[in-house]
């Protein structure tokens, strides 16, 4: 049987890997993923044949990883954080019902809410909604009802996509969503670059985040009604008994 591995790399450094990607991309011999994301990587695995497409072109790459495993070279392809999570495994999967001598196999990375919550402190430390903002997949007016639901629930919320250029109000109007349910003291925060050159993040309240200047390299994060701020951390108590 032939091999495909989808691989989660984490938040970007190199050290934020996991053990188990770091030994599949090490005995694969082909890397295919989107060229901003090989180029975290490259330079740790220079002795391989790296295949990248821009964004936007999601089916096309997971074809030209199925086609160089049905060729019969080991290959993986890779995905920012989980590959999961917004990833690439879920149309991988898919789209290899049509490549019967592929095998597939997830291995597993630390996702955004993840990596970024270790940043602020601990913010997910109870009952948490991870919901993206971008549109070209999920029609707004259902981001919308996700919002108030998690929002009505108390839950805390971690925000994917927050805005991007064609997109620059969304965060805005879900913190105006968000609003219609919570205090605009309500504790925030938000994690650009994690794991990368030029990271930075910060403790904001709801209100403030309104004016968040945010792009798709960063995650967002809505505390729930206990969530505080401790010593400059994020935390949302758990409940025990201090």
């Amino acid at each position: 049987m032939k091999k495909l591995f989808v691989v989660g790399i984490g938040p970007g450094a190199y050290e934020e890997m996991t053990l188990r990607a770091v030994r599949t991309l090490q005995q694969c011999q082909v890397i295919v993923g989107y060229t901003v994301y090989v180029d975290l990587i490259r330079e740790h695995f220079a002795d391989k044949e790296f295949l990248t497409t821009p964004m936007r072109q999601e089916t096309e790459r997971c074809r030209l990883a199925l086609k160089a495993a049905e060729e019969g070279r080991l290959t993986a392809m890779i995905c920012s954080g989980d590959a999961g999570v917004y990833g690439m495994a879920g149309v991988l999967l898919e789209l290899a019902a049509a490549y019967h001598q592929v095998e597939i196999e997830v291995v597993p990375g630390v996702t955004a809410a993840v990596s970024g919550a270790a940043v602020l402190g601990a913010p997910l430390m109870h009952d948490f909604a991870v919901i993206s903002l971008s549109d070209l997949m999920t029609p707004w007016e259902r981001i919308e009802q996700r919002l108030r639901a998690a929002a009505a629930a108390d839950f805390i919320i971690c925000l994917y996509n927050p805005c991007s250029k064609k997109r620059s109000d969304y965060l805005r109007r879900a913190c105006e969503i968000l609003l219609e349910y919570r205090e605009s003291g309500n504790l925030c925060g938000y994690v650009s670059n994690i794991g990368r050159e030029g990271m930075c993040s910060k403790i904001c309240t709801l209100e403030e985040l309104m004016e968040a200047k945010t792009d798709m390299f960063t995650t967002v994060f809505v505390g729930n009604s206990d969530t505080k701020a401790v010593n400059g951390n994020l935390v949302t108590p758990r409940g025990y008994l201090l």
